[in-house]
């Protein structure tokens, strides 16, 4: 009996996985976008976002998962920080914006894919400006465009995007959909420690009994 609560419990917990991960919302609709767009128009973040190409992001909604590809260029040294005046290395004043937006992320089903730092100059270029010594790049799980709208529109991140603007010089943001990718991801790592966990558990109490 003991073992069939076992496999209850683990097909609970894959459950809620499968519950938090994945977008289970329809596409959004004509009159959600225009409700999303007005609303972050009236945000900090229209400063720097065009509405135009976020509506057609929106619009063109297949209610499946995206990752989003970030190119930074942190402020060189020590910046001024915006709240205290005090002078602050930009990479540590970034993380003032990206650790709680990270957390919020994190509870709508997202989650960082790959964040890594440039160690050199461009090798291939060409028809392209000139490097504008791009610091860091950082690929961000979206579980739904809803998501990122949600999330975008927020007022609570209002107050702490001075934090993003003070620490980073120039940066480019643009989805994806990965075609290709050699890193286990949640949707196939999460199951199989459920699973062995699960096993383990069964075999412990089979001999124990």
């Amino acid at each position: 009996m003991m073992t069939v609560w076992i496999w209850v419990t683990a097909a609970t917990v894959y459950g809620l996985f499968l519950r938090w991960y994945f977008n289970w919302s329809r596409p959004m609709t004509a009159v959600e976008v225009e409700q999303y767009i007005q609303r972050f128009a009236a945000g900090e973040g229209v400063v720097n976002t065009d509405p135009e190409v976020l509506r057609r992001f929106l619009e063109q909604d297949d209610g499946g998962e995206f990752v989003m590809q970030n190119l930074i260029k942190l402020q060189p040294g020590a910046v001024t920080h915006p709240i205290t005046g005090q002078p602050v290395q930009s990479r540590l004043l970034l993380e003032e914006y990206t650790k709680p937006f990270i957390k919020a992320l994190f509870r709508r089903g997202g989650h960082p894919v790959l964040m890594a730092r440039k160690v050199g100059g461009y090798i291939d270029s060409w028809n392209c400006d000139a490097d504008p010594e791009w610091s860091a790049t950082a690929m961000m799980r979206y579980r739904s465009r809803r998501d990122l709208i949600e999330l975008a529109s927020d007022n609570r991140f209002a107050d702490m995007h001075i934090f993003k603007l003070a620490a980073i010089d120039q940066t480019v943001s643009f989805p994806t959909q990965i075609s290709l990718s050699l890193f286990l991801r949640p949707a196939f790592y999460v199951p199989m420690i459920i699973l062995f966990v699960a096993v383990v558990m069964q075999l412990a109490v089979l001999l124990l009994t």
